[in-house]
């Protein structure tokens, strides 16, 4: 898988946990637990994204 896929599927795994997020605050039946759990799926996943943005080199 090139770097850019990887990036690619990252960020929409990014995007999907940040729905279920907001899906999720929309239910106060939503076990709170449950929530931060998904917040720090998708922190872990934008620390990976911008680690991986860090050892990319940049083009001029």
């Amino acid at each position: 898988m090139s770097l850019v896929s990887h990036l690619e599927e990252l960020q929409r795994k990014h995007g999907e946990i940040e729905r279920e997020i907001d899906n999720a605050m929309l239910h106060p039946s939503v076990d709170g637990l449950d929530i931060v759990t998904l917040k720090r799926r998708k922190l872990a996943l934008k620390d990976q994204i911008e680690r991986l943005r860090g050892d990319t080199p940049t083009r001029h």
